[in-house]
């Protein structure tokens, strides 16, 4: 299974198709498909299958729109939010998040990365609740 995206100078990414071929389930708590790999940005179709522990990203800021299901999402110290479709969650490198709770299947985000968010830049807050490996899985 490859995890290369291309770097490409213009393109037409069919989102729907991609996010339908995401598995059914997975082992890992995400599981996505890279459209763009640049330095300056990714782009990404990711499906959640688990509640995400806290975490943070440390090179990067998450743009993710909503394109199907409803989940909590959790910021810091904040109450959860509601997030479904249609909605856009942006946050910025190195705040905390979570979705403690999946509401509705299946729970798809488009997300864009600014800049390119590595396949292993994630940062648990609590020691042994996860690892980059038990955090994604790349799809072709």
């Amino acid at each position: 299974m490859s995890s290369e995206a291309p770097i490409v100078d213009h393109a037409v990414f069919d989102v729907a198709a991609y996010a339908a071929r995401l598995p059914e389930t997975s082992d890992t708590m995400v599981a996505d498909h890279r459209f763009t790999d640049d330095e300056a940005a990714s782009a990404r179709v990711f499906r959640v299958y688990k509640p995400t522990p806290p975490h943070t990203h440390a090179t990067c800021d998450e743009y993710l729109y909503s394109l199907s299901g409803r989940c909590l999402m959790k910021f810091g110290d904040e109450e959860p939010v509601e997030v479904g479709p249609g909605k856009l969650v942006v946050f910025k490198r190195g705040v905390v998040h979570s979705v403690p709770k999946i509401l509705e299947e299946p729970m798809v985000f488009l997300s864009v990365d600014t800049p390119r968010r590595a396949p292993r830049d994630i940062r648990f807050v609590q020691e042994g609740t996860g690892t980059p490996d038990t955090f994604m899985r790349q799809q072709d």
